[in-house]
């Protein structure tokens, strides 16, 4: 991924973040020269720069056939940045963009059609799912119409290998465009836009205070 240094960010808690706010993933693998993707929900799990991630495929997906080199986008929010809201928009010739945050996370998979793995996979993932839209839902473990739907599905295991996080926020901006970008996002409303400005004032906070302190 293309990522300027004013965009690179390293902390993991913002991964953590994205994943949080969207656990519905794009992974890309390739088969026979071409790219394969699926989107598709998954469990996330870190500790420290470990990191985990399980989900599984319909069964006749041709992608569930693959195990080895994969790679999983995490989509953030994102924003139209029109450069009328630049204050330097004149004498600089700003011109439009699109601030967004991402994730690219590289490792490979293992998969898997044991039952107790795919029960478990599935229990999960209707936890945290039902739960965010108020509804109780569960996997029951000892009805057999629940089991033998688990034959239409293939799981698999993630280990991340090297993760790539890209927060473009006008951070090679002067603090006044920051400012002027983040307050019409907010004008505009919209969960994106209203994200969107709320980490570009961030990471400008974030900014003022080491200059403050040096």
């Amino acid at each position: 991924m293309y990522t300027p240094r004013a965009f690179v960010e390293t902390d993991l808690v913002e991964l953590d973040r994205l994943i949080a706010r969207d656990a519905f993933i794009t992974l890309v693998t390739v088969a026979d020269g071409l790219p394969v993707v699926t989107h598709l929900p998954v469990l996330y799990a870190r500790e420290g720069d470990r990191i985990v991630i399980e989900g599984h495929w319909a069964r006749p997906n041709p992608q569930a056939r693959h195990a080895g080199p994969a790679l999983m986008i995490v989509h953030g929010p994102h924003a139209y940045v029109s450069p009328g809201w630049y204050t330097d928009k004149e004498e600089a010739a700003r011109v439009p963009t699109w601030n967004y945050a991402v994730a690219h996370l590289h490792g490979a998979m293992e998969i898997t059609d044991d039952t107790a793995a795919l029960a478990s996979i599935v229990d999960r993932l209707s936890q945290i799912n039902e739960a965010q839209v108020g509804n109780d839902w569960r996997f029951e473990h000892d009805r057999d119409d629940h089991v033998r739907q688990l034959r239409g599905i293939i799981g698999f295991r993630f280990e991340v290998q090297r993760v790539e996080l890209k927060f473009k926020l006008s951070q090679n901006h002067p603090a006044a465009n920051v400012e002027g970008v983040a307050a019409a996002l907010q004008r505009l409303g919209g969960e994106d836009n209203t994200v969107v400005s709320e980490l570009m004032l961030e990471r400008l906070g974030r900014w003022k205070q080491d200059m403050g302190a040096t």
